[in-house]
């Protein structure tokens, strides 16, 4: 798989800062940090333990041995065009865990296409031959999206793959699910109960929309919100010690929702085909430039994942 561009343009120093335009006042975010929250809280091997916990309260199972977890994240160094938020195995179940702040249909889609890139990594890793005569067993795959936007949405949701088949089949020969809990307080409660970190995850996410609905800027609003869990105790120790990375992430996730209604109200407003054109390609380069992975770039802008790789592939700076 061919690069979208050189170690050399790619690499940004530490420093680097994107300055986003009007649309979001301007405002600075500095990109040293490229995941987002969940994906640290539940993503990698630091904190094996949420994952257990977050498994727990997800299959109603009393798992203890972080050890007995492997982390199975994606991470888009590996693969450029598809980054997950965060996935494990365990007891020979794949669960992958996607966390969304806007309603989004197509993720039956982009959980198939990461359930294929972690099925080739496991096959690859445990050297299968899929070609052979004897059944290949593979790991029993768990697909949840865990939904904490501001629409008010049903507690749970099961979308299908077959809505986008372009012709309805009465058949479920080929279907491809995504469950859909929403963790907004009074939705899944007895979910939060269970897990911790989940719960306090929310409770943050949650503080700074409030601070934003007050009026505070978007760093008020983080700030105020990440200083107001250390004083409650609520992942006091995650956040003093990833306090800069939690800042970054969080300014980042908000405004670019910010952002990007921002470029779509200015495309509907010039209302030429030329001109949306034009700024799909200029919020597709800058959203990378701020280090969105480009499945959610894609998602965002409507755009196939091959169109915005086509986008990226023809900038000069970027």
């Amino acid at each position: 798989m061919q690069p979208l561009c050189d170690n050399a343009t790619m690499k940004k120093t530490d420093d680097e800062v994107h300055n986003l335009g009007d649309t979001t006042e301007d405002i600075k975010v500095a990109r040293k940090h490229k995941d987002n929250l969940f994906r640290l809280l539940f993503g990698n091997e630091e904190y094996k333990e949420n994952n257990l916990l977050l498994y727990n309260a997800l299959n109603n199972t009393k798992y203890t041995d972080v050890n007995d977890i492997t982390i199975t994240t994606i991470d888009d160094v590996i693969y450029i065009k598809m980054k997950n938020d965060a996935s494990i195995l365990l007891d020979g179940n794949l669960s992958v865990w996607e966390q969304q702040s806007c309603v989004n249909p197509n993720m039956p889609l982009r959980g198939l296409m990461y359930f294929g890139q972690l099925y080739d990594q496991y096959i690859r890793t445990n050297e299968l031959n899929i070609y052979g005569t004897k059944l290949v067993k593979i790991p029993t795959p768990q697909y949840v999206v865990l939904y904490n936007g501001a629409d008010d949405r049903p507690a749970v949701e099961i979308q299908r793959l077959s809505n986008a088949f372009m012709n309805k089949t009465d058949n479920h020969d080929f279907e491809w699910t995504a469950k859909v809990l929403n963790i907004n307080p009074e939705k899944n409660d007895k979910l939060l109960s269970e897990c911790k970190p989940l719960s306090e995850y929310v409770y943050l996410v949650s503080k700074i929309r409030r601070n934003q609905e007050q009026g505070m800027s978007i760093e008020t609003a983080v700030r105020s919100a990440v200083k107001d869990c250390i004083e409650k105790d609520i992942l006091r120790d995650f956040l003093v010690k990833h306090e800069s990375e939690v800042f970054s992430m969080c300014i980042t996730e908000f405004d670019e929702k910010v952002f990007v209604k921002g470029i779509r109200e200015e495309g509907r407003e010039e209302g030429r085909e030329e001109g949306r054109a034009e700024e799909q390609r200029r919020i597709t380069i800058q959203l990378y430039n701020i280090g969105i992975p480009i499945d959610k770039i894609s998602a965002a802008t409507g755009r196939s994942i091959e169109e915005v790789q086509k986008i990226l592939n023809s900038a000069e700076n970027f």
